[in-house]
């Protein structure tokens, strides 16, 4: 595991953790990869209800309750769907967070059929209340395309739970208070 992925799941485990919030994901293109990078840390079992790798079309929409409509007009490779899949993985595993991700990791062209080129892949994290995007779009070959995805995603979900957190405050605060009592 790269150290910038381990930091990541070190925070995240230290955030949700402290906060007693629970995360999931629905994963296509990355096909797991973020499950396993958030649960390597100890104590992932008290924030991490489960995941699912839905790579086909049919268990995004089954399992995760996408739109087959928005499917057959956008693609699965399209915000409106990863925005789906957060909120369908979220009621499927009852978590307050999820990561969501889909797109073409490659290798090949692009797509004949909808133009989609290789290395395209969305990524969404959050919940129904607040919930960020992100769009990569450069190929730089199948394995690097993932492992941006990843990346981005575990950032991403840093940072909207952190949206969350109920400001701590200060130390010197603190101290100030204590005295003027």
């Amino acid at each position: 595991m790269s150290l910038d992925f381990k930091l990541s799941a070190m925070e995240i485990n230290e955030i949700l953790w402290r906060t007693n919030k629970t995360i999931s994901t629905a994963e296509s293109c990355t096909s797991g990869r973020i499950a396993s990078y958030l649960t390597s840390v100890p104590g992932a079992s008290s924030y991490f209800r489960g995941g699912l790798v839905a790579y086909s079309d049919d268990l995004k929409t089954s399992m995760l309750k996408v739109d087959a409509n928005l499917i057959a007009e956008k693609t699965s490779v399209c915000e409106e769907v990863v925005r789906q899949m957060v909120i369908g993985a979220n009621e499927m595993f009852g978590s307050d967070y999820s990561i969501a991700v889909s797109g073409f990791a490659g290798p090949g062209g692009p797509d004949p059929k909808t133009g989609i080129r290789v290395g395209t892949i969305w990524i969404a994290a959050g919940n129904a209340e607040n919930l960020v995007t992100m769009q990569l779009t450069e190929d730089e070959g199948r394995e690097h395309n993932i492992q941006k995805a990843v990346a981005a995603a575990m950032h991403m979900l840093v940072e909207i739970i952190k949206q969350d957190i109920p400001e701590e405050p200060a130390e010197s605060e603190e101290a100030t208070t204590e005295s003027a009592e």
